[in-house]
């Protein structure tokens, strides 16, 4: 490949307003880190794109891969590029490699990198406000179901995260009578993967609760088994930690963490986390609950069994995909089903959290090198 870009516009956003890392950022980041020494920046907004210089890619890609904040330098690298957009550009047989949704909706966008010579390769992480737009904001299913069918209209290629995701995507092409284009499935790395050397955070038995604090995460559900727990248990009921920071239409999950008493001891919510916090915390709980009515991937799924660390989560086939037999899966309704998984996993000889231990030794995580093998395959034979 003679030629790759990267579009950083999302990455660089986020960096500047100081946000931390999301799971669809650090897809970006191992694209940066995979490609970034040959490869150059585009910015984009609402479809207009400049491509940076090489330099000033450099400069880009390594703020973004240290976290490094310097909204001065952000700004001042923003100005360089809308400066040398006026300018003539190098061209070049090549792929711009997009991996956010961000702005794919727009046909221009698409326009400009085939009049640059470039095939236009999109990620696609999810069709959840397609499916399930009662989980999603008023406005986000017209607008994603926009970014889709443009990208099934004018991409060269698509890259699904899971099988699940490939299979939903088919099934919207099918419907709205559009093409689909040249794809590949590359699963996605967890980004925590070693233990610390740090000792457990509480002395107690507790469970984690990994996510952005929204209704598709079920987390009203879960605090209303903690209720139930501590009225069962008591002080001896085991330990709730809620990681993840507080998300729209969310109100009813915040009324129960605010004002519930029974779980004013029993449950932990931590909006922020840095990553070798994360990491402490998941490698010593009794496990990860995942209760999630919908997922385009789960990462914390994979994440907690990298570590070792067993899983109850919702029967979604996405979680089969990826993990197959080896967590234990609960109907995301069926709240007394939740309450016996946590109480067997809180005992201290639990046969059942033994039994998935066993199991978890067979788990293999998806890697980078494979996930970056099938990507290169993928864009030769776009060639």
């Amino acid at each position: 490949m003679s030629r790759i870009l990267l579009d950083v516009t999302r990455l660089m956003t986020r960096l500047y307003d100081g946000l931390l890392p999301t799971g669809v950022d650090r897809v970006g980041i191992a694209y940066i880190e995979r490609y970034g020494a040959n490869a150059d920046a585009v910015l984009s907004e609402r479809g207009f794109s400049t491509v940076l210089s090489r330099k000033s890619s450099q400069k880009a890609f390594e703020m973004i891969i240290s976290g490094t904040r310097k909204r001065f330098a952000i700004r001042k690298l923003v100005a360089h590029a809308c400066i040398n957009r006026i300018r003539p550009e190098n061209k070049g047989k090549g792929v711009l490699l997009h991996t956010s949704h961000n702005g794919m909706e727009f046909q221009r966008y698409y326009n400009a990198m085939k009049i640059r010579g470039m095939l236009t390769v999109f990620m696609v992480h999810d069709l959840i406000p397609l499916t399930h737009a009662e989980f999603c904001r008023p406005g986000v299913e017209a607008a994603h179901r926009n970014r889709i069918h443009t990208a099934l209209a004018n991409a060269d290629g698509l890259i699904a995260n899971s099988q699940d995701t490939l299979d939903v995507l088919a099934a919207e092409a099918a419907q709205a009578g559009l093409p689909l284009p040249a794809n590949v499935v590359a699963r996605l790395a967890p980004a925590i993967t070693a233990r610390t050397r740090h000792p457990a955070p509480i002395a107690q038995t507790y469970f984690v609760l990994l996510g952005t604090i929204e209704p598709r995460k079920n987390h009203w559900l879960l605090l209303q088994v903690w209720r139930r727990l501590v009225e069962r248990h008591g002080p001896s009921a085991p330990k709730l930690v809620v990681i993840g920071r507080r998300g729209w239409e969310c109100e009813n999950a915040v009324d129960m963490l605010e004002r519930s008493r029974p779980l004013q001891n029993s449950v932990i919510e931590l909006a922020d986390c840095s990553d070798e916090d994360l990491r402490t915390w998941m490698q010593h709980a009794h496990a990860l609950l995942f209760p999630s009515f919908v997922e385009g991937y789960g990462m914390p799924l994979v994440e907690a069994l990298a570590l070792g660390v067993p899983v109850i989560a919702s029967d979604l086939s996405v979680f089969r995909e990826i993990a197959g037999e080896i967590p234990d899966y609960v109907d995301p309704l069926n709240g007394p089903g939740w309450l016996a998984n946590v109480e067997a996993y809180a005992s201290p000889d639990s046969d059942q959290r033994a039994a998935q231990l066993a199991r978890i030794e067979r788990f293999r995580a998806p890697t980078w090198a494979e996930h970056f093998a099938a990507l290169d395959g993928f864009l030769a034979s776009l060639v």
